[in-house]
This record gives C-alpha cells, structure tokens and sequence, in this order.
C-alpha cells in the first residue's frame, strides 16, 4: 500500500532506558511501514543532555512551539544515584519541568480504558481527564529548617522598596519547618484558558477545585481567575457545546468523584494534580495505561508516556534477557500526536490511521493477548502473556488488516 504522507514535521523527543527500546520498536513495527514519517529529531537521553548541557531539552521546546505538535519518549529526571550511575556533571532538571515551562502548558492525564481491566472503582465506566496546572507551588518552593527560638515572617518588597510583613510563626519549644510557595495570575490564567479550550475540543463537563475556604489569598485566587475567564470568555461557548463547568472543594470534589461514572475533566493545582493523576491511573488499572498530552494556552500540542523509563525492565534487556513491557502509554502517545498533526494540517488520513492503531492495540488486549502487567490483573478467561516484541507484532497483525 502506499505510505500515507505528511506535509509538517512533528517533533520528536527520543527518551531513556526501556522506553527508549520500546520507542525504536514503535516506530519501526507500526509507523514506518505505513506512514512516510516526518520528525525533527532530538535525543532528551541522559547522555545527551550532558553533552548539551540540558540545550537539547531547551531546543526540542522550541521546536515544539514552531512546529504545534512533539511526541516525548520517557526521560530519566537524575537523583543521586544516577549522577553517579551515568557520571553527570551535575543533577539536571526534569525535562518534562522544563519543557513544561517554556510552552507554559497544562498536563491532560487520561486512563485508556479495555475490557477485561476493571477499575478498582465500579462506579467508574468512563475515563476520567486529570489536568494538572504545571506551574509553581511545592515544585518551586523555597524551604528552611528553623531552630528553636526563631520568628518566621512572610515578607514582600515592592517595586518602590515598601516592605509588607506577616508572621508566619514564632517557633517556641521547639526547631521546625517552613516553606514558600509562589504562583502568578498569567500561569493561572493559561491554566484556566488550557482547561476550558481542552473540555470544548473533547465535548466534556469540566470540574475545578481547591481549598479556598483555608487558603483565602493563594486557592481563592485560582477561584476567582477561573471563573473570571469563565463567564467572560467561554460561558456562551460551554453552553453552546451542551457542557458545564463546575467548582467545588478539594475535599468535596474527591467524594463527587469516587462517587461518579467519570466521562469529564477534573481540574487540579500542580500538587494535587501530580497526586491525583496516579490515583486515578492505578484506580482504572495501571500506570502504563495513562495517556499525557501538554497543553499550552496556544495550542501547542506535546503527547508523552505518563510513566517512567521502566528501569528495571532496562536492566533485564541489557543482560539479553526477555522482557513483558507494556508499551500501550508509549504508543498512545505517537497515536496522540500523529492524530493531531493530521487535524492541524487537514490529513484526515493520517488521523484515520491513528484511530485504527489504538483499536488494534485495544483489540489485540481484549482479544486475551497482553503483557504481563496486564495479564495479572485481566479478568478475561482466555488470555496470553506476550513480551513485548511479540505483543508489537500482534498489533500490527490487526493494524495491516484494517488498513488492507
């Protein structure tokens, strides 16, 4: 058959580890034979961004904001160890924080729901969207211990060198913590923005919550910016779409949800939403069955993996050994971006081919053919633990007859 063709470049961010392997297999067992695959390539491998001195992850952003479109392979966010393992001169950033800040996006989390992987939840029959806002809070806090004795204030200089002071506590009787947390109205007004253009593209109901009841400066805040936007810019353009937005407490809005069919996007701040989304991801089954896309206020489009480098699977491959890595996260994430690329650029093609690789994938597992992850929590009767390799090829059995 002849090979679909594209006319603009995606941007291609090569990753870490397992991911890495299961990357070059995507694409060279279910891409390239089909379409005639146009990236910009740039390799985010923790031996690259050393040589680059982190450049690389700066550039592919870039890339990102010229182009509308990337797909990310999982990346290694070095600790300790891995400074030693891999010999780095220092302990460079989280790409996924970096990138995250120049295209001042928002985080969609969404689980991929099969037959035969029952959410822990029964109530949940329809997947549930975590945006997480991407921006500040304990990701860029500022924190100290304080000795016994001391007086902790909160202080702010204006531009005219006017000091504002509150107390934040007098430590008595005892050494403690404290932490400053920041964040800006443009991120959160991005944030909203990202939010409420995401639910109109998916047709879905929107939920937002905070503690605004305790933390009446900095969650009220979030509040009063989103519903701002809101009823200036999109309340016409909800209604029109047969959707609703929705705002309540944190804490209300976790009983709402358990309670819940899913089927709507839930809006959270950076902490909660890092929390939420693996709540919600392992509640539907696994980590390795969550898609993520980056958002930014201007539609620029990034599609991830919202797991790690699967490092343990990494070193079984390295000594030659076979491995059962699920890889449905990854190429949901090619799936994601190749769909996108073909609605920017008017392929409908190219976004019919991406429909068609997801419901071969999602065949191939509710056909009983799976990776081991997935093999152990299956409720289906008849069902086989594949490696990885053999899971791909099954895929493209079902994917070369569609497209036939």
């Amino acid at each position: 058959m002849e090979k679909i063709k594209m006319t603009t470049p995606l941007v291609e961010m090569d990753g870490d580890e397992m991911t890495r392997i299961i990357w070059k297999m995507i694409k060279d067992e279910l891409i390239l034979p089909y379409v005639e695959l146009k990236t910009e390539y740039y390799d985010l491998g923790l031996e690259n961004r050393e040589r680059t001195k982190d450049q690389v992850t700066i550039d592919s952003a870039e890339a990102t904001k010229k182009y509308g479109v990337a797909v990310k392979c999982a990346t290694i966010t070095p600790n300790a160890e891995r400074v030693k393992e891999y010999n780095l001169s220092q302990m460079w950033k989280s790409p996924n924080g970096t990138i995250r800040a120049i295209l001042d996006g928002t985080v969609f989390r969404t689980p991929i729901v099969v037959k035969g992987i029952t959410p822990y939840i029964p109530t949940w029959t329809k997947p549930i969207t975590i945006a997480r806002h991407a921006y500040g809070d304990v990701y860029k806090n500022t924190e100290m211990t304080v000795a016994d004795g001391s007086r902790a204030e909160l202080v702010v200089t204006d531009k005219d060198g006017r000091e504002t002071r509150q107390l934040i506590h007098e430590f008595k009787g005892s050494d403690g913590i404290i932490q400053g947390l920041h964040n800006i109205d443009k991120s959160i007004g991005s944030f909203a923005r990202a939010c409420f253009n995401f639910a109109l593209d998916k047709k879905q109901d929107l939920w937002f919550a905070t503690k605004d009841t305790i933390s009446k400066k900095y969650d009220h805040r979030f509040k009063d910016i989103f519903n701002e936007i809101f009823e200036n810019e999109y309340k016409d353009k909800f209604a029109q779409a047969g959707i609703t937005y929705f705002y309540t407490l944190i804490d209300d809005a976790v009983a709402r949800v358990i309670r819940s069919e899913g089927g709507y996007i839930w809006a959270c701040k950076n902490y909660d939403g890092d929390v939420m989304s693996d709540m919600v991801a392992t509640a539907f089954g696994s980590l390795a069955m969550m898609t993520s896309v980056l958002v930014s206020p201007d539609g620029v489009y990034e599609f991830e993996a919202a797991h790690g480098t699967v490092q343990r699977h990494y070193y079984k491959y390295l000594k030659g050994e076979t491995t059962s890595t699920n890889s449905v996260a990854t190429l949901f994430a090619w799936t994601g971006a190749l769909r996108k690329r073909g609605q920017l650029d008017d392929l409908p093609l190219l976004s019919d081919f991406a429909d068609k690789l997801e419901q071969a994938t999602v065949s191939t597992i509710e056909d009983g053919i799976m990776t081991g992850d997935l093999a152990a929590l299956s409720t289906l009767e008849n069902k086989t633990k594949v490696d990885t390799e053999t899971f791909l090829k099954e895929i493209n059995k079902r994917l070369s007859a569609m497209m036939s």
